[in-house]
């Protein structure tokens, strides 16, 4: 099967089902095949009913006793049964399961699996799913897959259509990318293995032998661009030679605090590669806080005040909207050379057309924005800086797609993410590297906490204080919905409950990546303007939000996320003059996570966290917690996968062939 065919080729899937895929943005089908599982089932040997326990999802051999009871609770059907087996007897319900009865006959034996849970002295399992005896042993013999769906979309229609596709004739969909001295010397799965072996793993070396082969094809695949990209942009003579003039200075002088040693040699570095012979291509890399982006705005004025334009480039609106609404003050405040414009998705057609004028006339000097920046119908006068901010949400192809916009403009990229320099030298290869390594003075460090689920409701009644003294709060939970995975928190539920546990006069919101851009930019904008106090998010506030009144954060799970990611959200707090505070609550009994979360816990530094992430995680830890959002790899994870992203580095670098595959598109 050809990797671009039509997801409505497999066989099964109709116009319907597309429809359906398509949201989860497969519509061919090596989309399909990288469509990873998110997590396995095991199925496990069915246990004894005497033996469940409360809490456990386990599966247990019985039949039918007695006869099974159905009632109508408004237009919900309920169905309650015994089941039993030669230990003892459990009570199950169903919902919405009238043909029970077809499936279900006394004295033949099924396996049913679910949590158990417990209510008085009885113990009972709601809708648990049913297996017949030897479809559940063939289901034990291999790990399961379990992907990421969308409303209407089963698991069970995924794997069969992944099943169709792997099992049937070999097509471009699965061909080898990598060349065989290289398998052969780094001992990788070919790559039609590796495919079938990630989606429908024998055992647990298996899965870990995919995942390898998988991570290192994306490594290798991200890297030869990159070196493509660096020898494309080496030596590139400066069409734009800027130096500093009286601006830049007056600007520094009317500031009410001075540059830190650290951002002062980081804008020497700037002034001196616009100013030289050859275009700038330089990354800052900074801690949350430390002040990266008065060192962008200094950057951009010497652009605007040298006689051409800048562009600022942010992964999010609301981030956008408030780099506009910060230089639009400053400009106002300190009289300076901007022009800005303002320049997103949600912004009407009828207000583009008037942008893309005063853009191309030269009319508008500044332009801020997201990926809008970079459409087609955007047309600069004399662009010659642009600035992303959290370099790690966008491509490399995003990045060279604003830069061509002009000819050999100056590139500056910072990233809040801590990132080893070992792997930092790898990952930005194409870019000189500036370490902005101290916090302004007068910044307050955040003070941590470890805690258990018993200090639950004592953290609550000091949000609840922090609150009712003026201040703002965050809570961040690691899924959307219940259902996503039963021992999780979830957002929707979990902000319920706070509505319920706080006063009334407080204002509990919650906010998810599901939602719809213009419901996201409306939650965080009223949580800006302070008409939120309580914020209950997902991972989406990582980026995007500069809330200086926000001095509290307590992050739900925290054994589930990475230590790089955790020390990324907790720098939303802690950017006001305010004393901040952040709560990470471990759920787990593991003295590995208490660990983890005590390198938090004794420090606000985030590179001296992200070496010890990668100390203690080690390369290779495949069931390890993933990064989020770190360049955006499908598989690859730069922490656990460290080991790989060397090997590929060392072998592009050896390698004189630099003719790139299809697939780098598709990871960047």
């Amino acid at each position: 099967m050809q990797k671009d065919s039509s997801i409505e080729s497999i066989k099964g899937i109709g116009e319907k089902t597309a429809k359906l895929f398509s949201k989860l943005h497969i519509s061919n089908v090596d989309e399909l095949l990288r469509h990873y599982p998110v997590s396995y089932d095991s199925f496990e040997r069915p246990i004894r009913i005497c033996d469940l326990k409360e809490g456990a999802r386990v599966s247990f051999t019985a039949h039918l006793y007695g006869g099974i009871a159905t009632k109508k609770v408004r237009s919900l059907v309920i169905s309650n049964l015994k089941v039993r087996d030669d230990s003892g007897e459990i009570a199950l319900t169903f919902f919405h399961m009238p043909y029970l009865k077809s499936i279900l006959k006394p004295g033949c034996d099924h396996v049913f699996r679910g949590l158990v849970q417990k209510r008085g002295n009885y113990l009972f399992v709601e809708q648990p799913a049913i297996y017949k005896p030897e479809e559940y042993n063939l289901l034990m013999q291999a790990l399961q897959p379990r992907y990421a769906l969308t409303a209407g979309l089963t698991n069970k229609t995924v794997t069969k259509a992944v099943r169709n596709i792997l099992s049937g004739p070999s097509g471009d969909a699965t061909c080898e990318t990598l060349p065989q001295e290289i398998l052969d010397k780094r001992k990788l799965l070919s790559r039609r293995d590796a495919l079938s072996q990630i989606h429908f793993p024998r055992d647990y070396a298996s899965l870990a032998a995919a995942h390898k082969r998988l991570a290192y094809e994306e490594f290798y695949d991200f890297l030869r661009l990159l070196r493509s990209c660096r020898e494309q942009s080496l030596g590139e003579p400066n069409a734009y030679r800027l130096f500093e003039t009286a601006d830049t200075v007056r600007l520094l002088e009317a500031l009410p605090y001075t540059l830190t040693a650290a951002q002062k040699k980081v804008w020497a570095q700037i002034r001196d590669d616009v100013s030289g012979e050859y275009t700038m291509n330089r990354l800052i890399q900074g801690d949350v806080g430390s002040g990266k982006t008065i060192i962008a705005i200094l950057s951009l004025l010497m652009t605007v005040a040298n006689g051409f334009q800048g562009a600022l480039m942010a992964p999010t609106d609301v981030l956008a909207s408030q780099h506009f609404e910060t230089i639009s003050r400053m400009t106002k405040e300190y009289g300076l050379a901007f022009k800005p414009v303002l320049l997103t998705g949600s912004v009407s057609a009828a207000q583009k057309r008037k942008l893309y004028e005063k853009i191309a006339s030269g009319e508008a000097n500044l332009i801020i924005g997201t990926h809008a920046l970079i459409q087609e119908k955007v047309s600069y006068k004399n662009l010659a800086l642009v600035v992303t901010d959290e370099q790690h949400r966008f491509g490399v192809k995003q990045r060279g797609a604003l830069t061509d916009k002009g000819v050999h403009v100056h590139v500056l990229v910072m990233s809040a993410t801590p990132i080893p320099r070992t792997l930092a030298i790898i990952l930005y290869g194409d870019l000189k590297i500036s370490v902005i390594d101290e916090r302004p003075a007068n910044r307050l460090p955040i003070k941590n906490a470890v805690v258990g689920i018993t200090d639950r409701d004592k953290s609550y009644r000091f949000i609840e204080k922090e609150v009712k003294s003026g201040r703002q709060a965050y809570v961040i939970c690691p899924m959307v919905e219940e259902g996503e995975s039963s021992d999780l928190e979830n957002v929707i539920d979990y902000a319920e409950r706070l509505k319920r546990t706080f006063s009334s006069d407080l204002q509990v919101a919650y906010l998810h990546g599901r939602m719809k851009p213009a419901e996201k930019n409306k939650i965080m904008t009223a949580f800006a303007a302070g008409d939120i106090d309580v914020l209950v998010s997902t991972t989406v506030i990582e980026v995007g939000i500069d809330v200086a009144n926000a001095t509290v954060m307590m992050i739900e799970n925290a054994e589930r996320f990475g230590l790089a990611q955790l020390h990324q959200l907790r720098g939303r707090v802690g950017r006001g003059a305010y004393q901040s505070y952040c709560i990470f609550l471990n759920t787990s009994d593991s003295e590995e996570a208490k660990a983890r979360l005590s390198v938090l816990a004794n420090s606000n530094d985030g590179f001296q966290i992200a070496a010890e992430d990668l100390k203690m995680r080690g390369p290779g830890d495949l069931f390890g917690i993933r990064q989020s959002g770190i360049l955006s790899f499908s598989m690859a994870d730069i922490y656990q996968d460290a080991d790989m992203l060397s090997a590929a580095q060392e072998d592009v670098e050896s390698s004189s062939m630099l003719t790139l595959p299809n697939a780098v598109s598709t990871i960047l």
